[in-house]
């Protein structure tokens, strides 16, 4: 059985990740049209920082959000003083944190089933009089589906097992931002905390595996569904 503790962490990481998730999946359906079908001014810089949340160490992208979200900031003032939103040392600046840092693994795998689409069928619905809105909903938009479930799926197993980010933005504050990956970190620094740690790493291994495994299910499952194999 698992403690109350572990029941915690195991909460937060999982409403982090969720919401992570779903705040990231327009934005990323978005930038992956526009990295694949369009050639607007700038689309070079506009990948590279889509993709530098992959390159660059998580503790100076938490660093950046910091001063670009923290209250001292301009636009974190601004969220504060007009809208009472507070990102910082809060639940949805961990929310924050995986979801820029998961961001381009979702864009990733959306964009590749994009540029799988054969372009002739969007080109036929729009001479049978679609609208190009109409014809990305009713022919593009059901084509990318594996893309779009294994790009959340795999957004969401990154957002369970996000650190570096969160811990310097929303910080390590029990019962607000601890989420697995926090937890595992507080119970290595904490005397007799290793039979913890041990627990709560293999829960969240079986929580990554378990999505990854879920994410080639529905892959498979949905390319079948839609008589692709």
């Amino acid at each position: 059985m698992l403690s109350a503790l572990e029941w915690e962490a195991l909460g937060l990481s999982l409403q982090v990740a969720l919401w992570a998730t779903l705040l990231s999946l327009p934005p990323a359906v978005g930038v992956a049209w526009l990295l694949s079908r369009t050639a607007v001014p700038g689309k070079a810089l506009l990948e590279a920082l889509v993709h530098a949340p992959l390159v660059l160490p998580p503790v100076v992208v938490g660093y950046l959000l910091l001063i670009t979200l923290g209250t001292r900031a301009p636009l974190g003032r601004w969220l504060k003083e007009h809208l009472d939103v507070q990102l910082i040392f809060t639940l949805q600046g961990a929310v924050v944190a995986a979801a820029v840092m998961s961001f381009p693994l979702m864009v990733r795998a959306i964009r590749l089933s994009l540029e799988a689409v054969d372009r002739g069928l969007e080109v036929a619905a729009r001479t049978l009089g679609a609208s190009r809105w109409d014809a990305f909903a009713t022919v593009t938009l059901p084509l990318m589906l594996p893309g779009i479930l294994s790009g959340c799926m795999m957004a969401f197993a990154a957002s369970l097992g996000e650190f570096g980010a969160t811990i310097t933005f929303a910080s390590n504050i029990e019962g607000e931002t601890r989420t697995l990956p926090l937890a595992i970190y507080t119970a290595t620094q904490t005397p007799d905390g290793d039979a913890l740690a041990l627990r709560l790493v293999a829960l969240s291994m079986v929580l990554a595996l378990g999505a990854l495994v879920t994410s080639g299910l529905l892959e498979r499952r949905t390319r079948r569904w839609l008589g692709r194999t």
